[in-house]
């Protein structure tokens, strides 16, 4: 029995991270030039990394690499959602309303994200024991 392939487009933790960056470039484009230098291209880039990172682990084919970007992916929702974001707040570039449309996201996606990983690390253990067999 084979599993049904399911296109990048439709897996939640990836639309998840679009929607994330969708929110965090709104925010980005009404920075100032400075605010922007300083933490906002690194908010930015830290936001888009989560779905690329997605993206690319669920191209790879050997499931080592699958949950190498899965990590990179929940390193990157830390840094743009435990930093970036924080600072944001705390620095009044942000309005409380946006920063907890992002938390919204933020907690759903870093659970899901973790089950990836952890299923994705299960499903070769299962497929390293029924090789014993």
């Amino acid at each position: 029995m084979s599993k049904a392939y399911i296109p990048l487009k439709e897996l939640e933790i990836y639309q998840l991270s679009r929607q994330l960056s969708k929110i965090a470039w709104s925010i980005y484009e009404r920075l100032e030039w400075q605010d922007k230098k300083i933490m906002g291209d690194q908010f930015i880039e830290s936001v888009d990394s989560v779905g690329a990172n997605i993206a690319e682990g669920y191209t790879r084919y050997h499931y080592l690499d699958k949950v190498k970007f899965y990590y990179y992916s929940r390193g990157s929702l830390a840094e743009s959602c435990h930093h970036w974001l924080e600072l944001l707040l705390e620095r009044g570039k942000i309005s409380s309303e946006l920063y907890s449309s992002i938390k919204a996201i933020h907690k759903p996606l870093e659970i899901k994200l973790n089950n990836t990983i952890t299923v994705t690390k299960n499903s070769q253990q299962g497929l390293n024991n029924n090789d014993r067999s």
